[in-house]
């Protein structure tokens, strides 16, 4: 019994510390949903994020899940608690419902991924 304890009380902190995540950049909403879009219109999915980091942080890379979304990132380093944004645009010249993913690299930190979710309506005749 005593040899359990033990064990547990000598794993148990390094269970801990493998489990933290780093969560430098904290999002406003990992997800946006929009229903009935308007045929081709140029509606922007803004994701807004703050830079909890020590020190400033730049926005390595936003890849999208397909060539129909397109994602714009800050240009330059984010300082420390202050707010950044991801910029996605659709091709609403799709009609229906579409989900797609943009990951987001940061300079230090694990990669996040953002969801955009949609119905686009039928052009008007």
């Amino acid at each position: 019994m005593k040899r359990c304890v033990f064990l547990t009380f000598l794993w148990l902190p390094v269970m801990l510390f493998c489990q933290k995540k780093s969560c430098f950049m904290v999002f406003s909403a990992i997800e946006i949903i929009r229903q009935d879009i308007p045929y081709d219109s140029k509606e922007l999915f803004v994701f807004t994020f703050k830079n909890k980091a020590k020190k400033p942080m730049m926005i390595e890379s936003v890849q999208t899940s397909c060539g129909c979304t397109t994602a714009e990132k800050p240009a330059g380093p984010i300082a420390r608690n202050k707010k950044g944004q991801i910029s996605v645009s659709y091709d609403t010249k799709r009609v229906g419902q579409f989900v797609k993913s943009i990951t987001v690299t940061p300079n230090m930190g694990d990669p996040v991924v953002l969801t955009i979710r949609g119905n686009v309506l039928p052009e008007k005749q």
